[in-house]
């Protein structure tokens, strides 16, 4: 019994120190402990101290913090804090500078940040210099001098280093951006996403399944809506005797392409096709003559067993354009992968082959492709 109020008086005489420090002080506490406001060493007053150091069980209020401020829930500072916040909950600021932020849920700065932000669950800023990272999304409606990552989703205004988010990523301007479903921005350097890229004005790479954009010379993808590229319908017929309708869409160098066919050999089953790859235009090396390298994977099956027949292939055909119309011709180097027999004997020649476990084939060998194309 003697001891516990002996630290009672301890705790007591603590706060009193603090307390008159804080009187002494004025509107500058060099530090301010509580409960929840206004359970606090300021009072109801303090929403008007600076404070230096600030440790709140479960919330606390202030004007400014310039060192650390511990919350178990929230810090809420009304102006400007610096250095260090941490809240097992939120952080909430009016503007901070070189200050990094900690918190579970989410942080909050109305107007500017200049330092780092992780939160468990979201970042929201008016405008932010540094490094941002959120379980689930950064917000900021003004312009980003820095890094965000997020679990689901970034938008800035303009953005002068990376967006990473596992969803989406949103923003006006913006060096690069890397997100698993979509990127959209009006001028980038680099997008990269797992389904969409849209952007008026992209001067390095687009890479997705679809890419849309008013100008892009490289976009990567098996569907490219370039507003200056090119736009192809094609139909060709291989070695194997597959035709394929396909659809080409890129800028001035790479292109996407997307097909479906139909082998035209007396098989047991019919064989229906579905190809995708991309291409490469070079620059025309005479009048109306060029050469287009294009890398495929073509898939088949008879839609009866599950039973496949996958071929990649990699070829280099001249072309000659009249008009919209264009002939192309070339050799293919193709790798070749068979289950239960499925398309083996549509070549009768390999260069190597082999039989491996559950009735697989493996073989390589050199063909031919060639075709007629209309640009639209």
């Amino acid at each position: 019994m003697r001891t516990n109020y002996i630290n009672y008086r301890i705790i007591v005489i603590v706060i009193a120190v603090i307390t008159y420090a804080n009187t002494v002080f004025s509107q500058t506490a060099p530090a301010h402990i509580g409960l929840i406001y206004p359970l606090s060493s300021n009072g109801k007053n303090a929403a008007n101290y600076t404070n230096h150091f600030s440790l709140n069980i479960i919330a606390g209020v202030s004007k400014a913090e310039t060192g650390v401020a511990i919350a178990g829930i929230s810090n809420i500072i009304k102006d400007s804090a610096t250095r260090l916040q941490v809240a097992g909950f939120s952080n909430h600021i009016g503007s901070a500078s070189h200050s990094a932020q900690f918190a579970g849920f989410m942080n909050q700065v109305k107007n500017s940040t200049s330092g780092s932000q992780i939160a468990g669950f979201m970042n929201l800023d008016g405008s932010m210099k540094g490094f941002q990272a959120a379980g689930y999304a950064n917000f900021v409606k003004g312009d980003v001098d820095g890094t965000q990552i997020a679990g689901f989703m970034n938008t800035a205004r303009s953005n002068t280093q990376a967006q990473v988010a596992g969803f989406g990523n949103f923003s006006g301007s913006a060096k690069a951006q890397i997100a698993g479903f979509m990127n959209k921005a009006t001028e980038v350097n680099t997008q990269i996403g797992g389904f969409i890229n849209i952007a008026k004005k992209v001067k390095g790479v687009q890479v997705g399944f679809i890419n849309i954009a008013d100008s892009s010379a490289c976009p990567i993808g098996v569907i490219n809506i370039v507003k200056g590229g090119e736009k192809q319908v094609s139909l060709s017929i291989d070695e194997s005797a597959t035709m394929i309708a396909a659809f080409k869409s890129g800028g001035r160098i790479l292109y996407g392409i997307l097909g479906v066919g139909y082998n035209l050999k007396d098989n047991p089953d019919p064989l229906y096709a579905i190809q995708a790859g991309i291409g490469a235009h070079s620059p025309q090396l005479f009048p109306h003559f060029r050469i287009n390298v294009e890398a495929k994977n073509t898939f088949m099956t008879n839609l009866k067993s599950s039973a496949y027949y996958n071929r990649q292939s990699l070829g280099a055909y001249a072309a000659y354009s009249f008009g919209r119309f264009e002939i192309y011709a070339g050799p293919t180097f193709n790798y070749l992968e068979t289950e239960d027999g499925l398309g083996q004997d549509l070549v009768g020649h390999y260069i190597w082959s082999e039989h491996v476990r559950y009735n697989r084939f493996h073989a390589i060998y050199v063909g031919a492709a060639g075709g007629v194309q209309v640009r639209l």
